[in-house]
């Protein structure tokens, strides 16, 4: 049987592929360090966890759902004004099932064949498989250490701009750990209504950014509402990664768009996971204050251990991620990765798997403890890799 050919877009998940070899090492008794993939290791809240059991014991929560509860979308749009200052009506918001979900949705929901996406390079992978689902065609803006890992409206050609649809930002950024900055939001609303192009805003990490900052919303921009819509996931910040609960937030056209395509896709959240995410949002907000000042020691740990060991690792303005130069003895990331696994039991993911400009760098996230961090880098600097 010959397959659809949008098959041919994908190869293996790199993710799988460290994993089968770091399991074949731990059972050669090798200790492991995995910083791989973004799973955080903190607990969600007990009222969260209460909140999905209490529904799922009762039975008429069992039946489809249909739609989003009314309580869901008012405790988003309070949850938006009490933690950015943005207010929103519920009828500009969705649910997904995380913003993996989303953005495939989305692309297939406002894209047709041909379309032009503008995608960062490097990115989180998803956003191209996205793009590829709808047979659109990706146009990667760079995001490069000279510019701070932030978007250069310069680097788009002008014939560009004018043909594309859709672009997708992210900020705080995987894999780059990059910030935004008030001026990069204000010049890219500007960019954006100047050549009628719907900014796709992935806002995963606004609770996880380091120096005190304060982390936002694309619509605490003005003019943001009108050029954009912006994904808002709970995964990070309340750690309910399996859960897979997100949000499709902004204009209503294109959030009504794409609530018309999945209606014909599925039936809706499980009723006992929205009953999870209005606790969450509804909740008290000092675990996730404090999550964020733990991430930043993980960093600390990670960044500064590094440079005291001779390996010039940069501070990550914010996410859950660490972007580190590939010491100049190898030629690729990949390259790296598997001489760091082999002979440090570090996890690592390789840069190119983000892009063509992700190569010379690999990703840490911080999923372990610092005291496990400091442990780590002694493994690195014992096993030679750093030359």
């Amino acid at each position: 049987m010959k397959f659809a050919s949008r098959l041919d877009h994908f190869g293996e998940e790199i993710f799988a592929s460290l994993n089968e070899k770091k399991l074949e090492l731990e059972r050669q008794g090798k200790e492991i360090y995995n910083l791989s993939i973004g799973t955080p290791d903190f607990e969600p809240g007990q009222h969260i966890i209460d909140a999905l059991v209490d529904s799922a014991k009762d039975p008429a929560s069992w039946k489809y759902s249909l739609r989003d509860l009314p309580e869901l979308g008012q405790a988003v749009c309070d949850y938006y004004l009490r933690r950015f200052g943005v207010e929103i009506n519920p009828d500009q918001v969705m649910s997904c099932y995380g913003t993996q979900e989303g953005v495939g949705h989305l692309a297939l929901a406002l894209l047709d064949p041909e379309d032009t996406i503008l995608l960062p390079d490097p990115c989180y992978p998803v956003f191209q498989a996205g793009a590829l689902l709808a047979q659109a065609q990706p146009w990667y803006y760079p995001l490069t250490k000279e510019h701070g890992f932030r978007i250069h409206l310069e680097d788009i050609p002008e014939d560009v701009a004018r043909r594309a649809k859709v672009m997708i930002v992210s900020f705080p950024a995987n894999p780059v750990g990059s910030t935004a900055t008030p001026k990069m939001y204000e010049e890219l609303v500007s960019w954006a209504k100047k050549y009628d192009v719907l900014i796709v805003h992935d806002n995963a990490y606004s609770d996880i950014i380091f120096e005190g900052g304060p982390g936002n919303s694309f619509f605490h921009t003005p003019g943001a509402r009108e050029v954009g819509v912006e994904f808002f996931s709970l995964s990070k910040s309340f750690n309910v990664t399996g859960a897979r609960i997100s949000f499709l937030i902004g204009r209503k056209d294109v959030v009504d768009a794409v609530r018309m395509l999945r209606s014909q896709i599925d039936f809706g959240m499980f009723l006992p996971i929205q009953r999870a995410a209005i606790a969450a949002l509804s909740g008290p907000a000092d675990r996730v204050k404090e999550q964020c000042r733990d991430y930043e020691k993980r960093r600390d740990a990670l960044c500064r251990g590094a440079r005291e060991i001779g390996w010039e690792i940069p501070d990550s303005g914010g996410s859950m991620f660490v972007w580190a130069p590939v010491p100049p003895s190898y030629s690729t990331s990949m390259e790296f990765c598997l001489d760091l696994l082999n002979k440090a039991g570090v996890l690592c993911t390789p840069g190119s798997s983000f892009g063509p400009h992700g190569e010379g760098y690999v990703r840490f996230a911080l999923v372990l403890p610092p005291e496990q961090i400091r442990r780590m880098l002694e493994a690195v600097k014992e096993s030679g890799v750093l030359g």
